[in-house]
């Protein structure tokens, strides 16, 4: 790739951005309309998690497919393709005339997303070449991911109440074409020098994975855990994780390398990103059912009551990036695993829901630990693998992210339907969810742990010394291939 200069870098930071602020605003807006699609369609508690999850659990697949996919025919080709996809499925959902519909929209939706944002955070990587540069823009990039993600609650009410839940998806229409646009002017072609093959079988078991674990959790409330689809789907769910790490093993070009998972960082990434996210997701759609069903909030409501997370998440994301660059992950996310922490435990503990001061304290709390979340996660994610690898170290952290979501979306989900008595709208709910709760305090306090643990001077210098090797293969290969 051609050096390019500081003005066309910053044009192509803001043109990732862009487009991935559309995708991870679609993981949340839709929330605040759940209760208006509950009544619309005459929904079920697991018909509201699917519309959540089938976007999570698609993306979630193909984004590894979708890194490995860009390396190998161009970056810009595929993160085009996505966006056109994604302006498709837009398009779609605004149409859809029932909930099968929707959710059916949703998948082409995440099909498309599926090439945003592994592609985006490859762009971004090989575009900004120095390390103190390529970690500040990392930090804008996340950060875009974090504010996305924390405003979509009030965006979505905002839309909900004035328009309708259908306008939430005319909003991606206009940015996408237009990011559209602007990455054919601005941003250049690139490949890896050593594209990855693809990987059909490691890619169907994953798919496969995900789905059945996903049915298995949002369905087991309703349909009983001795049913067979449940605990059948839970089986081959086994059966898939087992043969995903077989074929991985025995495989010379796997999706995903198992042994990249010998860095500390790298690992430690991954979970970071699986239960932190796993938190958010939770914590989400619990509380805009409760704020909608239980206190009889309007959809504009209750994103305006969502508001001071969306705050605190907006000021601490762009604050995470610079300590990253500055100081390096650890510190963002023992300051995210504390914050967090110390929010779940409000609402596990001392039901915050239930009085004004501490709800809002609670929400003020988990934006600072979310906001500090994703620079140190993507970050740790990247720098943990060799730089040819790109696109496959974004996709995984990614991959990780949205696995996250959509696990905290279906089994805390799957929670408060086990404790529910009665309707969602019941007085009930406050101790229903609980227990939810509770679960995440241990994901705030696996974000704390890992991230102090897997962070220090002993794990860097062990993952300093697996990408020096993975690179020096890399250049070994290159050389041979130009003498041949």
């Amino acid at each position: 790739m051609p050096e390019l200069s500081p003005r066309r870098r910053l044009a192509v930071l803001a043109i990732c951005c862009m487009s991935l602020f559309i995708i991870n605003l679609d993981n949340t807006i839709l929330n605040v309309a759940l209760p208006t699609l509950q009544h619309d369609f005459g929904s079920s508690l697991s018909g509201l998690q699917w519309t959540i999850d089938a976007y999570l659990i698609v993306i979630a697949s193909l984004l590894i497919l979708a890194g490995s996919t860009a390396d190998r025919l161009g970056r810009r080709r595929v993160f085009q393709t996505g966006l056109a996809l994604f302006v498709t499925g837009s398009v779609l959902c605004s149409l859809a005339p029932s909930l099968g519909w929707l959710v059916a929209a949703r998948v082409v939706q995440a099909v498309g997303g599926s090439m945003l944002n592994p592609v985006a955070m490859s762009i971004i990587t090989n575009v900004f070449t120095e390390p103190r540069e390529r970690a500040r823009a990392i930090g804008v990039w996340a950060g875009t991911v974090g504010l996305s993600m924390a405003l979509g609650p009030l965006l979505g009410g905002l839309l909900v109440d004035s328009v309708g839940w259908r306008a939430i998806f005319w909003l991606n229409v206009p940015i996408g074409l237009a990011a559209f646009t602007l990455t054919a002017l601005f941003v250049p072609e690139s490949r890896a020098p050593r594209p990855r093959r693809p990987d059909p079988l490691g890619q169907l078991l994953l798919i496969t994975f995900l789905g059945t674990l996903t049915y298995a959790i949002i369905e087991a409330p309703g349909r009983g855990f001795a049913d067979p689809l449940v605990y059948g789907a839970a089986i081959v769910a086994a059966a898939s994780l087992a043969g995903f790490a077989r074929h991985a093993l025995r495989t010379p070009e796997p999706m995903i390398d198992l042994r990249f998972f010998r860095s500390a960082t790298f690992s430690g990434a991954v979970v970071i990103a699986v239960t932190g996210f796993a938190a958010f997701g939770g914590f989400l759609f619990l509380n805009t059912l409760y704020l909608q069903n239980v206190r009889g909030l309007s959809a504009l409501d209750a994103g305006l009551y969502l508001l001071p997370m969306a705050a605190a998440t907006a000021v601490c994301s762009p604050l995470s990036g610079r300590l990253v660059g500055g100081r390096g992950p650890r510190l963002p996310l023992q300051l995210a695993g504390t914050a967090m922490l110390a929010s779940a435990l409000l609402f596990a503990a001392f039901d915050a829901e239930t009085r004004d001061a501490t709800l809002f304290a609670g929400y003020v709390l988990f934006g600072i630990g979310f906001g500090m979340l994703n620079s140190p996660i993507t970050f740790t994610a990247v720098s943990g693998m060799p730089r040819a690898q790109a696109g496959v170290a974004a996709a995984v952290a990614s991959t990780s992210r949205q696995v996250g979501s959509a696990l905290g979306v279906a089994a805390l989900g799957a929670v408060l339907a086990a404790g529910l008595s009665g309707p969602l709208a019941g007085p009930g709910f406050v101790s229903a969810a609980r227990p939810a709760y509770w679960a995440m305090v241990g994901c705030a306090a696996a974000v704390l742990v890992l991230g102090t643990v897997t962070t220090g001077s002993r794990a860097a210098r062990r993952t300093s010394g697996l990408v020096q090797s993975e690179d020096d293969a890399d250049r070994q290969h290159a050389t041979e291939a130009s003498t041949r």
